[in-house]
C-alpha cells in the first residue's frame, strides 16, 4: 500500500496496467524459474497443504513468468477472484477497493539476479507466487474479500494502521496450526527462502497464538525477519475472528492503549514458543 496519490501515467484511475506478458525476456523468467524451483522444493512438509493444492490447481509450475490472462481462468473459476497488474505499490483506498471486489493487485516486475534473496519493494513473485495460490482455497479466499471490505470502513474511522497491523501478521506473515504441527502460510515467509526456514525453524522469535486486539496493536518489522509470529487455528477460525466481529468498539478500545513492542511477551499471551530474540540482538549489534 502507499500513499494516496493520482495514478501514474499508462495506469487506469483503479491503477491497473497491462501486465504485458509478452514483454518479458528470457533472463526476467529465468529468474522466476529459479526462484520457483527454490522455493517449490522446499516447502512442501513445511506449507499449509492448501497452499501446494493451489499452485496445483492454477498450473504454476509451469515454466516461466504466469501469464495473468491464462492464471484468472483458473483461479476465477475455483473462487471468483482475479489477479490485476498494477505499477507497485497502490493508495491504501484503492487497494481495499480491489480486495473488497475480489481483485488481487500484483506488481509486474521481477526482482533481478542481484535482488535474488532480499528487495524492499514486493514483485510479481512475491505477489504471485506467495499470495495467490490460497485465493484458491475458498474461506481464505473469503477472508481477503472481507479484508478489503474492513479496510474501507476501517479508512473512514482512521484505523488503517490498526488493520494494517492484521494484514501484516496474518496475510504477509503468518503461522497456522496443521495438525500437531506450525505450518507456513503468509506470502512474505512463503516467497522468502531464508524466512521460511527461520519462522519454524530458528529459537529466535516468538510463536504466539492469534488474538485479534494483540495482533493489532504490536509493531512489525518492514526491514528484517520477524520477530514475533502469530499462529492461527484454522481459516475458518480467522474468517470468524475478523469478519464476524465488531470492530467499531475494538477500535474505539485500541486508542486507548499504546503499541507492543515486536518482541514483547505478555502474560495473557497463549505462548508457544518464548523466543531467544537472540537473531534480532545479534543484528542489532553488528
Amino acid at each position: 500500500m502507499a500513499e494516496d496519490s493520482a495514478p501514474p501515467a499508462g495506469a487506469a484511475p483503479d491503477w491497473t496496467i497491462s501486465q504485458d506478458w509478452a514483454s518479458y525476456s528470457s533472463e526476467e523468467h529465468a529468474v522466476w524459474d529459479r526462484l520457483f524451483t527454490r522455493q517449490s522444493r522446499m516447502l512442501p512438509n513445511r506449507v499449509v497443504p492448501a497452499f501446494m493444492e493451489g499452485l496445483d490447481v492454477l498450473r504454476m509450475s509451469k515454466s516461466g513468468i504466469p501469464d495473468f490472462d491464462e492464471l484468472n481462468e483458473r483461479l476465477f473459476r475455483a473462487t471468483g477472484w482475479q489477479v490485476v497488474a498494477v505499477p507497485g505499490l497502490v493508495p491504501d483506498a484503492i487497494f481495499f477497493e480491489h480486495l473488497a471486489n475480489r481483485r488481487f493487485v500484483a506488481g509486474r516486475f521481477i526482482r533481478t539476479p542481484d535482488q535474488f534473496d532480499y528487495l524492499q519493494e514486493p514483485d510479481i513473485f512475491h505477489d504471485v507466487f506467495g499470495h495467490v495460490p490460497l485465493l484458491v482455497h475458498p474461506v481464505f479466499a473469503d477472508y481477503m474479500q472481507a479484508y478489503g471490505m474492513g479496510g474501507l470502513r476501517a479508512a473512514k474511522l482512521g484505523m488503517i494502521e490498526a488493520l494494517a497491523r492484521l494484514y501484516w501478521y496474518t496475510v504477509e506473515f503468518g503461522l497456522i496450526r496443521d495438525g500437531g504441527d506450525i505450518k507456513l502460510y503468509g506470502a512474505g515467509i512463503i516467497s522468502s527462502y531464508g524466512e521460511s526456514l527461520f519462522a519454524l525453524d530458528d529459537p529466535s522469535p516468538n510463536r504466539i497464538g492469534f488474538d485479534l486486539e494483540r495482533v493489532m496493536r504490536t509493531r512489525y518489522r518492514i526491514d528484517d525477519y520477524q520477530q514475533s509470529y502469530f499462529v492461527i487455528d484454522s481459516f475458518d477460525d480467522l474468517l470468524r475472528q475478523t469478519r464476524d466481529a465488531d470492530l467499531g468498539p475494538i477500535y474505539e478500545r485500541l486508542r486507548g492503549m499504546d503499541t507492543i513492542a515486536e518482541d514483547a511477551v505478555l502474560p495473557t499471551d497463549g505462548l508457544l514458543h518464548a523466543g531467544t530474540q537472540a537473531y534480532a540482538a545479534a543484528r542489532a549489534s553488528g
